[in-house]
């Protein structure tokens, strides 16, 4: 029985020929191929700046750390989410404050966020779930009413837009995700966009140690300050190259990630046990979700017969222990995180994914409800 992948990546021998070149070179990191890259990632989402990080987790705390996030401040994030959303936070000294999901998008809405306001509220993530964009602009509204920090977690949404502008360009910053399983891949890798100078010239410090000037910008070796605790959280020139042809090309992936959504969708049409997230024109679909009441039986089932699905994410993050026991949650709070985790598939959307395999993944998953 032929085998069906969760993921395929859209790296091309051109792109392996290229890292090879970069390895021989000599010059792997702080180089032309990471400029590039960060230039071609902000022009896409016509972002002001964009900074290359090691991953979005990086990001993610990079960003908490600018914004002054610290000891005593609460931050609201999803219940269901990654945990890095929320460790980012954490990293900082900060709460992380769980508010329960919409039960078909995963994404926190504006009165999620309002139940847990308090006084030491002093900002809000948003994630992008399987890149459905959540409603930003009345949370943005709302936080700049409140004088609140916004950040997205967009380590699902290359391609996301929401009312034709791309995500990550709504909060402070935005940060995204290249790991192998994303819509674009540098191995592991992220990007953190911002509109805000301040804002990036304190990324671009904190990701490289706290040092105040880039390599090409000093007049003699040596020649730079240390004027905060950063971290190396730096990406190389070689996995820059890997994203820079993927983003030049990234429209067509796009395109293809809609044309496979569609074809789910209107499989699972009529079926009434099935589940599934919405159709929007403005998602980047990382993934396809559907939601089923005996899903741990269908995965079991789908593995036997080799056909590659995943889930995002199992358990909403108050159910975790470290969160559990640190803050004496109560699952009930978070109804719809809860559902959320216990009966989401993620479907594969990746370019490569033939129609025929489509079909199939549907025809098994229906003959297993």
């Amino acid at each position: 029985m032929k085998s069906i992948k969760f993921s395929k990546t859209n790296i091309i021998d051109k792109d392996i020929k290229l890292v090879g070149k970069i390895i021989k070179s000599g010059w792997l990191t702080h180089g032309k191929f990471t400029t590039d890259f960060e230039n071609q990632f902000k022009k896409y989402t016509k972002s002001k700046y964009a900074v290359s990080v090691s991953s979005c987790t990086a990001g993610l705390h990079l960003s908490c750390l600018a914004s002054g996030f610290k000891k005593g401040d609460e931050i609201i994030v999803p219940a269901q989410t990654h945990t890095a959303t929320a460790h980012a936070v954490e990293y900082t000294g900060a709460r992380a404050i769980f508010a329960d999901v919409d039960i078909l998008t995963g994404n926190i809405s504006l009165e999620s966020i309002k139940k847990n306001i308090t006084k030491k509220t002093k900002g809000v993530i948003i994630v992008h779930m399987a890149g459905y964009p959540c409603e930003v602009d009345k949370i943005l509204n709302f936080c700049k009413k409140k004088k609140i920090v916004l950040l997205e977690d967009c380590a699902h949404a290359v391609g996301t837009k929401f009312k034709k502008k791309h995500v990550g360009n709504f909060g402070i910053s935005g940060s995204f995700s290249f790991y192998p399983t994303k819509q674009i891949t540098t191995g592991e890798g992220g990007m953190v966009l911002t509109n805000d100078y301040d804002f990036y010239k304190k990324i671009k410090s904190l990701k490289a140690f706290g040092i105040d000037k880039d390599i090409k910008d000093r007049k003699k070796q040596g020649d730079y300050d240390v004027k905060s605790l950063g971290f190396n959280y730096r990406m190389t020139d070689f996995q820059a190259a890997l994203g820079l042809n993927q983003i030049v090309k990234y429209t067509i992936n796009l395109r293809q990630r809609h044309i496979i959504a569609k074809r789910y969708i209107k499989n699972f049409m009529n079926n009434k046990k099935i589940k599934h997230m919405p159709y929007s024109k403005n998602c980047s679909f990382f993934i396809f979700q559907i939601f089923c009441k005996n899903r741990d039986k269908i995965l079991k089932e789908l593995k036997n017969k080799k056909i590659g699905v995943s889930v995002h994410y199992s358990n909403a993050l108050p159910k975790m222990t470290y969160y559990k026991k640190k803050y004496n949650l109560n699952i009930g709070k978070f109804k719809n995180a809860d559902s959320y985790g216990c009966t989401n598939i993620s479907l594969p959307v990746y370019p490569k994914l033939k129609m025929t395999e489509v079909d199939k993944i549907c025809k098994t998953i229906i003959g297993l409800i």
